[in-house]
């Protein structure tokens, strides 16, 4: 008989993951103070193993250790989010091209997402599920261009994203359908072979969001 051992989960990357999932992605966090004390019993370990989940955070620039008050969660400035979507645009473009040219492009993964957002869209009401969706479209794309390390690396935008794109739709009530839209368009360009098009469509998508988070 074979046995499978598996590794327990440290308390550390426990707190860790609790952080980056369900604490960092909430837009309303931003600009405020995280307590220890009430993670800790939340998550259901010591304060030890929070405050070590919090100083990889530290240097992943998504808390700062603000002496005497504790865990702050800065809000992202409009650089920061140029940025992001400049980067962003570097990987999803270079991706999808990649795709195209291997015959790779997820086709049934992303109409699948889009044909989920479309129903979201119809109520409008839950802006996190929406913006799951979304990260899914998106990583699906960037996977598809076959390299690990650029997917690793859009990956770890995930807490940005989530909390970004979970404020744009709260800042636009017309977003989410906005949204289905520029993805269709995105699909479409890409099962055309539309190399110049899925290019476009992605850094207008890409745009829009920008100026909806600037604007806000």
């Amino acid at each position: 008989m074979l046995y499978t051992y598996c590794m327990p989960i440290s308390g550390r990357d426990k707190a860790l993951h609790h952080l980056r999932e369900a604490v960092l992605v909430d837009p309303e966090v931003e600009g405020t103070f995280l307590n220890e004390g009430e993670l800790a019993t939340r998550i259901g370990v010591s304060r030890t193993p929070v405050r070590e989940a919090l100083l990889l955070l530290v240097a992943d620039g998504l808390v700062e250790m603000i002496p005497g008050r504790g865990a702050y969660v800065p809000p992202l400035t409009g650089r920061q989010i140029r940025e992001l979507m400049e980067l962003r645009g570097v990987l999803e473009r270079h991706c999808a091209e990649r795709a195209l040219a291997e015959g790779t492009v997820p086709f049934a993964t992303l109409r699948r997402v889009l044909a989920e957002q479309d129903e979201l869209a119809e109520t409008g009401a839950d802006a996190t599920a929406f913006i799951d969706r979304d990260m899914v479209f998106h990583q699906a794309l960037v996977d598809a261009g076959g390299n690990t390390m650029l997917s690793r690396t859009y990956a770890g935008l995930r807490v940005r994203q989530r909390r970004l794109g979970v404020a744009a739709v709260h800042a636009s009530s017309p977003r989410q359908r906005a949204v289905c839209t520029e993805h269709e368009r995105i699909v479409r360009a890409l099962a055309e072979e539309d190399v110049v098009e899925a290019r476009a469509a992605i850094d207008d998508h890409l745009a829009l969001t920008q100026r909806v988070l600037l604007e806000a």
